[in-house]
Order: C-alpha cells, then structure tokens, then sequence
C-alpha cells in the first residue's frame, strides 16, 4: 500500500507543471530576444536602405557624366564633311532657331554655353534652376539614314548631306546641304550620279531643372531636343538628383602667328565668350566658341530622398568659375547624402581637325 501511495506522489510531481515566477521569467526572456532580433532587423533595414540610395546616387552620377560625355565626344561630328573649309560666323548663333540658314552658319560652333545661365536662350523652358551651366551641343548622326538599323529620312525632319562629287565639293555653296526633309537633297556620291546619304541634324540643350518632370521638386539634369517637324524642342528628363554643373571648357588658340592651332587646349575658361586669350592672340566670343577642344564637366548629385538623423554640413567644389574663383556649394544643412564628380572630355571631331597640316 505505501509502494503505491509513493508511486502515486511521484507521478504527481513528474507532471507538475511551471511555476507562475518560473512562467513570466520565461516570457520576459523570450521579450528580450525578440526586442534584440527587431533591433537587429531594423538596422539592417535601415542600413540597406541607405546603401541603396548611396548606390542610386553615384549611378545616377556615373549616368550623368556618361550622358554628357558622350554627346560632347561626338560634337561637330558632320561625317566624311571637312568643316574646315567653312568660314567661322559673324555672330554666336541662336541655339533655338528653327531656321536652316542658321543652323549652317552654327556648323562652326560645337558647342556653346552660357555660364551660371546668364543670358539663356530664350526657348529655355521656367524651371531651369538658377545659376546652374546651361550648354548646347550641335552634331549629326553617326549613322546615315536608313541604313545599318539607322532610322530612315521622315518628312520635315532636319537632315545634313555632304557631297563628294568632286565637282560639287570644289563649290561651297553645293559642298553640303543642312534643311529639312521635303526638300531637295541632291548632293552627289564620287561617282557624280548616286545621292549621298543623308544624316539627321541634332540640338542638344542640356540644363538643370527644379524638378523632374513628374511634378516632384528633384534636381534633374534634362535635356531640350530639337523637335524640327513642329518647330520646337522636346523637353526629356534624364538623370535625377542632379543638382548643380559647372562646365570648364579648353581653348585653342588661333589668329596669329604665334597661336598656330594644334588641336590641344592652350587655357581654360568657365565662360568663352567673355575669355580674352594671353599672349596677344585673336579672340572674340563666337572665335572662343569656336576654338573649344575639350570640356572639363563639375556636377554635384545628391541622393533624391533624405537620410534621417544625417544632417549635410559638407563644402563641394566644382572646379573654377570665369574669374578663376572656385564654384563651391557650401553647407547645404540638410539630410540629403552628396558626391561631387568631375571628368575632362575631349571634343575629338574639333580637336582632330585643328591637328591636320
């Protein structure tokens, strides 16, 4: 009967359950290590979001400086056409005439700018963000119309054509013919029978905006392309979070003896057509245009949202302004994460033309 009894009162304690202490020490552990365990995921969260906005901001950079250099590199490109054989312009051309007579005496002129956008051309749209570099790029096509996956020839779009009839080479006035699709396109292949190809003629304005064209005030970087069958330009955003640019530009200088042209920059300057040349050389604003062979581009891109808890105290230079003064952006005091990016770009069709004898 005891045996039984004691076998009884140890099964009982076998399946006694936890005490109440026993039982809140438990869910206060487990209180803890989830409180550890939602800390370690909000910091990981944090800390990823934050490298995907430091990596947006130096891709959007990165893409900036691409899209710049690229259309630089390719500025006063006019195909198999030596324009060394026109004479330079009177004047700097307007960049937004629609006006074929125009854009033929701008064929000279690769590029032009306007410093901290003083004096912007007229077409520029309302939402240029002030004192920022605004600058035009003048070329054609590196493919010809229609060919090798080139887009063909549509009506009332601009179009460049180089003869190489000799004949017609021989003439200025049929050397090449920069119009609109609709009329005569006649210049001549070596053969003096076959039409030369045609190339599509290209405005590029590129500029600061106070927005990104969604109705987000973000610095975007945008681009106005000549949009030649309405006699307008198209307004196209192109990188976010851009917020400031400042263009040097290398000048190469001509007009007297002791300033032989040799394709290399012989001074830089933010603004070529205020720049007068050392050395007694020629210059004038729209021969300073014309004599630019490189291009030292500054942009400043900042993340497009804010870091919480990050305040912004930095100083970014963007290289020198016309006074030779440098373009700095001083504290900007707010939790945006920045990075200044600075690239030297070769404009090579005007470069190597000025190297030939």
């Amino acid at each position: 009967m005891q045996s039984r009894i004691r076998r009884n009162l140890s099964t009982r304690r076998a399946m006694a359950g936890v005490s109440l202490v026993e039982l809140m020490v438990g869910i206060t552990l487990g209180l803890m290590i989830l409180a550890g365990l939602a800390s370690v995921f909000a910091n990981t969260s944090r800390s990823r979001t934050e490298i995907e906005r430091t990596s947006r901001q130096i891709e959007n950079g990165r893409y900036a400086m691409e899209i710049l250099g690229d259309d630089l590199r390719l500025a006063g490109f006019y195909g198999e056409f030596s324009v060394r054989t026109l004479a330079v312009p009177g004047a700097l051309p307007d960049p937004c005439s629609f006006d074929p007579t125009v854009w033929a005496q701008a064929i000279r002129v690769a590029v032009q700018g306007y410093d901290a956008g003083a004096s912007a051309p007229t077409c520029m749209p309302s939402d240029v963000k002030a004192n920022t570099d605004i600058i035009v790029v003048r070329r054609t096509s590196m493919c010809e119309a229609g060919v090798a996956g080139c887009a063909a020839a549509a009506s009332q779009q601009a179009f460049f054509q180089a003869a190489k009839c000799g004949t017609q080479v021989a003439a200025t006035n049929t050397s090449y013919i920069l119009n609109k699709n609709g009329t005569t396109f006649d210049r001549q292949l070596k053969d003096c029978a076959t039409n030369a190809g045609m190339r599509r003629y290209f405005v590029n304005i590129y500029y600061i905006s106070t927005n990104n064209g969604q109705g987000t005030s973000i610095p975007t970087l945008k681009r106005l392309e000549l949009n030649d069958t309405s006699d307008g330009f198209n307004q196209v955003a192109l990188v976010e979070g851009i917020e400031q640019m400042n263009i040097e530009y290398g000048v190469d200088y001509t007009g007297s003896v002791a300033c032989t042209s040799d394709g290399q920059p012989d001074a830089w300057t933010a603004d070529p057509t205020t720049f007068v040349p050392g050395g007694g050389c020629t210059g004038s604003d729209v021969l300073n245009w014309s004599n630019v062979v490189a291009a030292r581009i500054n942009i400043l891109a900042r993340n497009t949202e804010g870091s919480p808890n990050y305040t912004d105290n930095k100083t970014y230079t963007l290289g020198l302004d016309a006074s030779g003064n440098p373009v700095t952006v001083a504290n900007p005091n707010d939790n945006y994460h920045r990075h200044a990016y600075n690239t030297v770009v070769r404009l090579v069709n005007v470069s190597q033309r000025r190297e030939l004898p």
